[in-house]
């Protein structure tokens, strides 16, 4: 069983991070290999739309031709992961542009143009994602960030097989609030959400993470 998990995040040792790295602890107490790896660290484009991946009997049919860094990591995914967890901070109410571009490149060379809609992904594998939002959970069904989520779940489960997620809001943002404009928040409020919310999202992520390994079983 491998599990590899996608940082989809700039930082790489702050709350999303933090989340995959309890989530791969969960998934190695069930006897999982896991995997991060940082998006922020390769250089890739999104989809070009050059549509080599859907040309009848092209080489490329079912394939991202594009030869980047994110090359390996498709491949990988494709051959060897059972589980594939991917962690994005919320930037104006979706995930990282690296996240997205990622998630174009990984969905749409295996969507077929077709009434049903197949998948050309020839298995079925768990996946999900973790997101963190500075803003509170209530802005999260206000600003529509759940729903904008939800149609790249569908996707996922569509092309994969399955899909699940979770919120964690109201996060702390910097080491020291007093060094940034930062106005709107109360740095106390965010400390004691650091201090008593936290850990609980940590330990959801290592369940979350244990249960994707069983259920891929």
């Amino acid at each position: 069983m491998r599990l590899i998990a996608i940082n989809g995040s700039p930082r790489k040792k702050w709350n999303t991070a933090t989340l995959l790295r309890h989530a791969m602890e969960g998934a190695e107490s069930e006897g999982a290999k896991t995997e991060l790896v940082h998006l922020y660290d390769l250089a890739y484009k999104g989809c070009i739309s050059c549509f080599a991946c859907k040309r009848i009997g092209g080489k490329n049919y079912g394939h991202c031709p594009v030869n980047d860094d994110l090359r390996p990591l498709l491949k990988k995914i494709e051959k060897k992961a059972d589980a594939v967890l991917i962690g994005s901070p919320i930037y104006y109410a979706i995930t990282t542009g690296e996240t997205r571009s990622f998630l174009e490149r990984l969905m749409f060379p295996y969507s077929v143009y077709d009434p049903d809609r197949s998948t050309l992904f020839g298995r079925k594998i768990r996946t999900g994602f973790i997101y963190t939002a500075g803003a509170p959970e209530e802005m999260v069904s206000e600003m529509g960030f759940d729903r904008n989520a939800k149609a790249t779940e569908m996707a996922m489960e569509r092309i994969f097989g399955s899909c699940e997620s979770f919120f964690v809001t109201d996060t702390y943002q910097f080491d020291d609030y007093a060094k940034y404009v930062s106005t709107r928040f109360d740095p106390e409020a965010k400390q004691r959400r650091r201090d008593e919310q936290f850990p609980l999202d940590c330990r959801r992520a290592y369940e979350m993470g244990a249960r994707m390994v069983r259920e891929a079983e």
